[in-house]
């Protein structure tokens, strides 16, 4: 039985080992912020960006809130409802905007890995 399986797990080892893929020497890629000229005055933009992007998450949450409060307390379901989901987007939107770089490095690295 032991000599069967050994055996069973030789072919699958040789059809497995056969259907491989076959790494090329292609192109590859390797970001460097030292490969163009400008890198400071581009990360300075993005982190500008994002300032202004989480200025108006803030803005948004505020705003939500209000409009909850006041349809909380005049019992009006449309403006307790938007300004719920005011309050959700805004701080979803800024729960992307920190975990951004985060997100971006840990799918660049998984998509490196393949092959």
């Amino acid at each position: 039985m032991d000599r069967a399986l050994s055996r069973l797990a030789l072919i699958f080892d040789r059809m497995t080992n056969q259907f491989a893929p076959v790494r090329s020497s292609g192109p590859s890629l390797d970001p460097s912020a030292s490969g163009l000229p400008g890198t400071a005055t581009l990360q300075s933009l993005v982190n500008g960006l994002a300032w202004w992007a989480l200025l108006a998450a803030l803005v948004g949450l505020v705003v939500g809130a209000g409009m909850w409060a006041l349809g909380a307390h005049s019992n009006n379901y449309q403006h307790t409802s938007s300004g719920r989901r005011a309050v959700l987007v805004s701080g979803a939107a800024a729960l992307l905007i920190g975990a951004a770089p985060t997100i971006l490095d840990f799918l660049f690295n998984a998509g490196k890995s393949f092959h």
